[in-house]
């Protein structure tokens, strides 16, 4: 966000919600805070249930490609566990230093790096898998589909509506 957002924000909560600066930050940790716990429970059961991998019996009869394919998914959900609870230790690190704006932005750009790295996860996930049961032409189909889908609902969708509220806000 730039300056000019930020204070443009700041005004309008100011005005509408009789909002401290303050407070607004106060209450966008908190927004934060209550995203990041719907998903980091999924993505810590998922890098949980794709840790056990492994040691499951089949998981020798795996191809060269669905091995090499399992490793990338594994960091991509390591990565995205790491991104997602990475706020927790900078508030940690933060705490009593009056930098709550500072948290906020880089809790932001942390939680849309987590999702990115959750979404390609979850696509690798489900290559590997359809690969495994179906052959690797469905499992590209179906990880290509999961990918639409993630883009299209954690991306277009929220940005598009992005803009709407921006021309509607500008219209006001």
């Amino acid at each position: 966000m730039s300056d000019d957002d930020w204070a443009a924000d700041a005004d309008w909560n100011r005005t509408e919600r009789n909002e401290t600066p303050t407070e607004r930050l106060d209450r966008n940790w908190s927004d934060l805070l209550q995203e990041l716990r719907v998903v980091q429970t999924g993505v810590q059961l998922l890098t949980g249930l794709l840790l056990t991998v492994p040691f499951q019996q089949r998981f020798s009869t795996l191809s060269d490609f669905q091995r090499t394919l399992y490793l990338v998914t594994v960091a991509l959900s390591v990565t995205a566990t790491a991104l997602l609870v990475a706020p927790v230790a900078a508030h940690r690190a933060l705490f009593r230093l009056h930098a709550r704006r500072t948290l906020v932005a880089l809790g932001q750009q942390l939680a849309v790096a987590g999702l990115t790295m959750l979404a390609l996860a979850v696509t690798g996930v489900v290559l590997l898998i359809f690969d495994t049961v179906a052959g690797l032409t469905t499992g590209i189909v179906a990880a290509a589909v999961v990918l639409v889908v993630f883009v299209a609902f954690w991306g277009a969708l929220p940005l598009r509506e992005r803009r709407r509220a921006r021309r509607e806000m500008g219209s006001r």
